[in-house]
């Protein structure tokens, strides 16, 4: 490196000041702030392949503005850093190292001279002072330009680590009585069935299957153990536990595994006290015990304060996200039970609620609608149906009162072609698959598909069939490709129009475009996942989608949601309704980069799956990718 002389250098500032009272967000600064940051600059010139910055090893003490030539830039320390492989390029007037000052983290850039570089550099403390709140960016959990120091507590804690004691096993053949002595300690033991497999009792299932049944303490415990607990592996993340827990209200444990699939111990609520989810516990609990609507209501409404003291608190974006999913289908649960109550005319046993759309996919965040869809076990006559959709009404109205709004377009159980039975949902999704030009099916289908029950059966017959009958449809399949593809990734689709209205729809532009790839996707090699990073995953290494671009898909989801929660967080605080739509020029220069970047790469998927669909038949979609090393095709 060397400094410009004092004469050169005060053209290059002033050239330099010049542009960046241009640059977001410095732009929002006025000209004698921009000129006493000048004061304190400094100009300095770096050779091709020379180190600037590494933000790596401790905070910058500078942020930097290039005046001439281009920087290398990476954004992800667990990645190798490939000198022909940068996260980004920053040209003349772009700057870097600006979120590590206004976080105070070590959290990247690494940044080389791509050639002759001249950059400004001015003190990060003074700059750091200037800027307003709006200014500071997102720091994302993983992915495109995040190192992977920043995975967080939440995210790292394993749920191997929270497990108690090494499980307690019991042969099925003693009786209850002697179980309950064995697993006095720790209220669960394993049960040793005939057939081999491994059966759990614990207190709730004395209590339930025993004692509730009147059955003796003197029966074999094989007779009564459980084998439909949720299971997951040791190195899962604390949250997926927490998340199963919340979600299945059959069960109070999730059973640990080892890499050989057998059991090796259990969690429940209470090990995750002092975690970073222990506020999603208490929340949960408070929601379960709501003895009215009106006091669900006030639970249901601190939700957002809860999503910013869980994410504050070390859980990473995507699991904040799971577990307000979560959270939402507690709230529609107790607010059927409750709204039920006071309605004895009808049956919480009749019928199967459904959520759709973005909880469906356990992806809401606080802008997100209640989408949502009843199947009826049996037949009604329409009158009957009638009377319940009166009292969904007065549920969705009460879920409103919450902050979880309805579907403005009417995709909620309320709406008359959203309540039918189980076998009217058969005869629909069949007459779609037959002709899906009719009725708006290819939306009908996507809303379907996202369908997660939540109370009542779990299973939705609809929904199966569709999975395995559409690929046998290949008019049905080209036209939810249609569909997939009809809302394309664009950046800044309106400045032309209105220019000076720098807002992006990050959801309908970015976000949604993912989503409808990752559900068609999923179809074509006949996967029934939910969420889109699994879709993603399913799909990946197929025709339709190479892994490195599935890969790139799932980053780009991962840190755009990431960004679109701390935003909403943001407008929350400051008293506004959260919203989808950011100003670009409010950001930081990394949540730019950020979202440039993927919008690209969401757009060269969608056209590369476009010109694939014009000459690959349909019967071949789905099949594995013939070369799945070579470069992916444009």
């Amino acid at each position: 490196m060397t400094e410009t002389r004092r004469d050169d250098a005060r053209v290059v500032l002033v050239r330099a000041m010049a542009a960046l009272a241009a640059t977001p967000p410095f732009a929002d600064l006025d000209t004698h702030t921009i000129e006493a940051l000048a004061a304190e600059a400094r100009v300095a010139e770096y050779r091709a392949g020379e180190l600037i910055l590494d933000a790596f090893r401790a905070p910058p003490s500078e942020v930097f503005v290039v005046v001439a030539g281009r920087v290398r830039v990476w954004r992800d320390a667990a990645r190798p850093h490939d000198p022909e492989a940068p996260d980004m390029i920053c040209g003349a007037g772009e700057v870097f190292g600006l979120d590590a000052t206004l976080t105070g983290k070590a959290i990247g850039p690494l940044a080389v001279a791509d050639g002759p570089v001249r950059v400004v550099r001015m003190p990060a403390d003074r700059v750091a002072a200037v800027l307003p709140d709006t200014a500071v960016g997102t720091v994302p959990t993983r992915g495109l330009l995040a190192p992977a120091e920043l995975s967080e507590p939440g995210e790292r804690l394993r749920v191997d680590e929270l497990a108690m004691a090494p499980l307690v096993i019991v042969p099925g053949t003693i009786s209850v009585r002697e179980a309950a002595l064995a697993m006095a300690r720790t209220g669960l033991a394993g049960v040793r069935l005939a057939d081999g497999d491994l059966g759990v009792v614990t207190d709730r299932t004395l209590r339930e299957r025993v004692l509730a049944a009147g059955l003796s303490t003197e029966l074999p415990v094989g007779g009564v153990a459980a084998t439909d607990l949720p299971r997951l592996p040791g190195d899962a993340s604390a949250a997926e536990a927490l998340i199963l827990l919340l979600d299945d209200v059959r069960s109070d444990h999730v059973l640990v595994t080892g890499p050989d699939a057998r059991v090796t111990g259990a969690v429940e609520a209470r090990d995750f006290l002092g975690s970073p989810v222990t506020p999603g516990l208490v929340v949960h609990e408070r929601i379960q015990r709501a003895h009215d609507v009106t006091t669900l209501v006030q639970h249901a409404r601190r939700l957002p304060a809860l999503l910013a003291d869980l994410l504050a608190g070390g859980l990473g974006a995507a699991g904040v996200l799971s577990v307000y999913s979560a959270l939402v289908d507690a709230v529609t649960r107790r607010m059927l039970e409750l709204t039920f109550a006071a309605h004895p005319e009808v049956s919480l046993d009749a019928f199967t609620w459904l959520s759709l759309g973005s909880n469906g996919r356990r992806e809401s965040t606080l802008s997100s609608d209640v989408d949502c869809a009843v199947a009826f076990h049996e037949p009604l006559p329409q009158d009957e149906i009638d009377r319940y959709r009166e009292v969904f009404l007065e549920v969705i109205g009460s879920l409103a009162r919450a902050g979880l709004t309805g579907d403005g377009h009417g995709a909620t159980a309320a709406h008359k072609l959203f309540a039918r039975s189980s076998a009217s949902w058969e005869e629909i999704a069949r007459e779609w698959l037959d002709d899906p030009s009719r009725n708006n099916a290819a939306m009908m289908v996507s809303l379907l598909l996202d369908a997660r029950p939540i109370m009542g059966a779990h299973d939705v017959p609809a929904v199966a069939r569709m999975v395995t009958e559409l690929r046998a449809h290949p008019a049905s399949m080209r036209m939810l490709l249609e569909e997939s593809l009809a809302k394309r990734a664009r950046l800044r689709p309106l400045l032309r129009v209105f220019p000076g209205r720098d807002a992006f729809d990050i959801k309908r532009y970015a976000l949604l475009p993912i989503v409808n790839l990752a559900r068609w996707a999923a179809l074509t090699v006949g996967s029934t996942a939910l969420p889109t990073t699994e879709r993603l995953r399913a799909a990946a290494g197929s025709s339709i989608l190479p892994a490195r671009q599935a890969a790139t898909l799932v980053e780009v989801f991962e840190v755009l949601q990431a960004i679109r929660l701390r935003r909403q967080l943001h407008q929350v605080e400051r008293g506004r309704p959260a919203t989808d739509r950011i100003r670009l020029d409010r950001i930081s220069a990394i949540d730019r980069s950020i979202i440039a970047r993927a919008v690209r790469e969401i757009a060269t998927v969608q056209q590369r799956m476009a010109n694939l669909s014009r000459y690959e038949n349909p019967e071949d979609w789905g099949r594995p990718d013939p070369q799945p090393d070579a470069d992916d095709w444009r």
